[in-house]
């Protein structure tokens, strides 16, 4: 048992447009040197550019979609036994599945070629929505690791 203080989570207000805090979440993860406002101004230009690309669906339901199709369900996690190291698959926690997803959208977006973070985001937003891109592609490959990786499964403990 630890001898520190307990640490406790940080309580993070909800984004001032949509009062959602999986937005602000995703804001505070885009936000580089403590620029909130600017981080914020990109995402909401996302959802504009949006609003015309998907029919008959809002830009904040693609966004949650989009979200929903990165989240990862398994990763592997190194484990060392006897002097080997194997890679065990396990499932993934829901906070963690969460932070990865954001991490995978914002990661690749900022890689895309698109003239302005706005644009990227949106595209990059688009193509998780409709399974594909590089975020998805993430995602499957970390599947597709822990697939291959399945007979070690029983050094989960």
């Amino acid at each position: 048992m630890s001898r520190r203080k307990k640490t406790f989570k940080r309580e993070i207000i909800p984004d001032p447009v949509f009062k959602d805090l999986v937005i602000a979440k995703f804001i505070n993860k885009m936000m580089i040197q403590g620029r909130k406002a600017t981080s914020q101004k990109l995402f909401y230009g996302a959802l504009k550019e949006l609003e015309g690309k998907v029919q008959g669906e809002e830009p904040l339901a693609v966004f949650k979609k989009a979200l929903e199709n990165v989240k990862p369900s398994i990763e592997v996690r190194s484990r060392r036994v006897g002097g080997a190291t194997y890679q065990v698959p396990v499932d993934v926690r829901p906070s963690r599945r969460l932070a990865l997803a954001m991490r995978w959208l914002v990661e690749y977006s900022r890689e895309r070629g698109e003239k302005d973070m706005a644009k990227r985001l949106a595209g990059e937003f688009l193509d998780a929505y409709n399974n594909r891109g590089n975020a998805i592609k993430k995602k499957d490959d970390v599947h597709r690791m822990a697939e291959s990786n399945k007979a070690f499964s029983h050094y989960n403990w």
